[in-house]
């Protein structure tokens, strides 16, 4: 539980760089969901907990992009290295190699 926490908040950081709201709300959130569930001795309902944490753990990983508004019309976005990845187009009919 505590190395899912620590990763929780080593994500947090990386995700959020440079946003302080964004951190300090992510860091209340994962404080909070991990104190409101500390007295919990299920041990199906520690699985299930622990299970939403690792995916939410993911999805911030992997889905999560920072924006910036630079005009009043305009977002910067800044995605993070381990995001950007090669497009590979769709085809409808592959070819035959």
């Amino acid at each position: 539980v505590l190395k899912l926490f620590k990763l929780l908040h080593r994500t947090r950081q990386e995700v959020f760089k440079n946003d302080t709201r964004a951190l300090e709300a992510a860091r209340q959130k994962i404080n909070e969901e991990f104190r409101n569930n500390q007295d919990e001795t299920s041990e199906e309902k520690i699985k299930e907990l622990l299970k939403i944490a690792s995916d939410v753990e993911v999805i911030l990983r992997t889905s999560v992009i920072q924006a910036v508004h630079t005009d009043s019309d305009k977002i910067l976005l800044i995605p993070r290295k381990d995001l950007l990845q090669d497009n590979t187009p769709y085809l409808d009919k592959p070819t035959e190699k």
